[in-house]
């Protein structure tokens, strides 16, 4: 299939009318817009990137495990760490997103002054175009009058040649010579005009050509560089998710490395206090002094009563069996039998 160009389907008919070209410019200006619509969403989404991460970096900073030790200490310090430097590789592709923006820029900026130049030609040419075009319309305008007024000059001269009055004759001959004349130089002056349109029409066919080639290729230009600039925003988007991933993939390392039975131990060896737990309480009996070492205290109980018998009468010195009792004797005893 043959390619369509743009100098060969912006063309109109008549020749004062600039449609084709205004198509084209039009069309180049909402190119301009994209480019700054693409440029400003590139500088807007690196400064999304850009607080981000410096609130992934404060994050960071945060206290996250402090009093924990061993093997977890160590994955939760990796993991602080991994989060700091998938901070930073925010910063990096908001700085790369920004460098690709200025790039959309610089390219919006070329384009412009490139495409300037030729607008201020194309411009000159369609006002001399159609500046001449008016003259030429109205020098044949002039013309075609004039070729009236010399016809009409012939028919009064023919009309009254057969006339006695010879004043009138030689007056309508000298008018219908200055006809002629004024027909003759308003004819020139019109082919003058309409060879002066024909050169001018032939400059402004050569930079119209020329203009739309270099229109076309400027558009071919844009489509390429913003197809590209969004491929080149995709990939860092890419290979800012692989570099996470692999950053994470550090701490995934790391707590594979946690050992739970591990930590415990340390923690037990660290901060161990003893390997014999405290002795019971022991019950001690406040009347005996014997001491329990399972059950509940008993009962208090009064200690049992002894009856006793009269005391003795001092004047008697013997008993019934004439026998007399001792403090030293084994079976002395202050009560009677």
């Amino acid at each position: 299939m043959k390619n369509l160009r743009f100098k060969d389907f912006f063309w109109y008919p008549d020749l004062t009318s600039t449609a084709g070209y205004d198509a084209i410019i039009q069309y180049l200006s909402d190119g301009k817009r994209t480019c700054k619509e693409v440029e400003d969403f590139m500088k807007a989404r690196a400064s999304i990137e850009e607080r981000y991460a410096k609130d992934l970096l404060g994050l960071s900073k945060k206290v996250c495990g402090h009093n924990e030790m061993n093997t977890l200490k160590r994955s939760l310090d990796m993991f602080k760490f991994q989060i700091e430097n998938v901070s930073l590789s925010h910063l990096q592709l908001a700085q790369s997103m920004r460098e690709e923006a200025k790039k959309l820029e610089e390219f919006k900026e070329k384009q412009r002054e490139a495409r300037k130049k030729i607008e201020q030609q194309m411009d000159a040419l369609h006002k001399q175009k159609s500046s001449q075009f008016k003259r030429t319309m109205d020098s044949k305008k002039a013309y075609e009058q004039k070729c009236r007024d010399k016809e009409e000059a012939d028919q009064n001269m023919n009309r009254n040649t057969n006339t006695n009055n010879t004043k009138l004759v030689e007056k309508l001959h000298l008018k219908a010579q200055q006809a002629k004349q004024n027909a003759e130089e308003a004819d020139k002056l019109y082919q003058q005009n309409v060879i002066n349109l024909g050169k001018i029409r032939d400059d402004w066919l050569k930079e119209h050509i020329n203009a739309c080639e270099i229109f076309e290729k400027q558009s071919a230009e844009r489509i390429n560089f913003l197809r590209n600039t969004v491929w080149t925003h995709l990939n860092q988007l890419s290979q800012q998710c692989v570099t996470s991933d692999e950053l994470y993939e550090e701490v995934r390392r790391s707590l594979e490395q946690c050992d739970v039975q591990e930590d415990i131990e340390h923690f037990v060896n660290l901060r161990r206090t003893g390997e014999k737990p405290p002795a019971p309480v022991v019950y001690e009996n406040f009347y005996t002094g014997q001491r329990s070492p399972t059950g509940p205290a008993p009962t208090r109980l009064p200690p049992p009563a002894v009856r006793r018998g009269p005391l003795p009468d001092p004047t008697q010195n013997n008993r019934d069996d004439g026998r007399q009792s001792f403090v030293e004797d084994e079976d002395y005893s202050v009560i009677q039998y």
